[in-house]
């Protein structure tokens, strides 16, 4: 058990490097090449925080263990409402301003419904995921779209401009750094799966818990400190945006892998339980964040409530998550 546990913690800490040297790297050369902050902040960030999940549904799928990765995409997009924002909110109220952000809503409940819609019948199939592929390079484009027509004076713009990594990172220095980040997510990925599944099963807990539960945890440790440390810095756009974008990429990147790799019958537990707890957050941030008479605002309140929420969803899956 010991030995799984310091597996488990390798994993995350390569992981939580990893992410950073590879958004660093990424974000940089792009910067280099003449992309705005806005749409790097919007994509390349975006995706960048979910690079862990992208890996860990990669390899848990090919090992056999797509439970893993489902619970993964699931359990990260409810610990970015529940815990980052609740958190984050607990800690200093967001005041939103960004229309780009007004903007990606709706986009966030699109995603959400289509990847509802796909999976309703219980089986995940390889065209489901393809799918999901395909609305990926949709949101993508629709993603650059909105940044290219966002003003300059979007606060959300101005904030991603200090934000990301200045220009006097060479692009040989970006492109190595982003290299580095790729292999410590890959190696990442690989221990944390592999921690993950022993303790799975000596638990008697079944895969899809694992994923909800310490690797969706885990794997959101990223967006926590990313949404705190812009919180603190007077940039809440930046807090929202990251849980806005994370979420979208997990829906549509790291749920898409389990059903291309490895597709089959979803545990029951998936459409009855989880995702619909997830649809329930995601209405909560935009009923708290989009701001309906002016600029949005989760105030310490709407914090503490999410956090509790978070807290008892874990209880949940506590009482419901033994092996059948």
């Amino acid at each position: 058990m010991l030995e799984n546990i310091l597996i488990i913690i390798a994993g995350f800490l390569i992981l939580l490097y990893g992410a950073d040297r590879f958004v660093t790297g990424a974000a940089a050369t792009a910067r280099n090449l003449g992309v705005s902050p806005l749409i790097i902040g919007l994509t390349i960030v975006g995706f960048g925080t979910s690079a862990p999940e992208i890996l860990i549904s990669v390899v848990s799928s090919m090992g056999g263990n797509p439970g893993l990765a489902i619970g993964n995409a699931i359990g990260s997009n409810i610990t970015n409402i529940a815990l980052v924002l609740g958190t984050t909110a607990l800690i200093t109220p967001l005041d939103v301003r960004s229309e780009t952000l007004r903007r990606e809503y709706p986009i966030l409940f699109a995603v959400t419904l289509v990847v509802l819609v796909l999976l309703m019948d219980g089986y995940f199939s390889r065209l489901d995921g393809l799918i999901m592929l395909a609305g990926l390079a949709v949101l993508i484009y629709g993603i650059v779209m909105i940044g290219m027509r966002s003003r300059t004076t979007d606060p959300i713009s101005q904030e991603f401009a200090q934000e990301i990594p200045a220009k006097g990172m060479k692009t040989p220095r970006a492109v190595l750094w982003f290299s580095i980040g790729f292999l410590l997510l890959l190696l990442g990925s690989k221990l944390l799966v592999m921690g993950a599944v022993e303790i799975a099963h000596m638990w008697g807990v079944s895969d899809l818990v694992i994923g909800l539960t310490i690797v969706a945890i885990g794997t959101s440790l990223p967006e926590l400190a990313a949404s705190i440390m812009s919180a603190l810095k007077k940039e809440p756009d930046i807090a929202i945006g990251n849980i806005i974008g994370s979420n979208m990429f997990n829906l549509l990147a790291v749920l898409s892998l389990p059903g291309i790799i490895d597709p089959g019958p979803l545990q029951h537990e998936v459409m009855n339980r989880d995702f619909p707890i997830m649809i329930g957050l995601t209405v909560l941030l935009f009923v708290m964040a989009y701001g309906f008479k002016g600029p949005g605002r989760v105030n310490r309140i709407e914090g503490g409530l999410l956090l509790m929420a978070f807290i008892a969803y874990q209880l949940l899956l506590y009482y419901t998550g033994t092996r059948t």
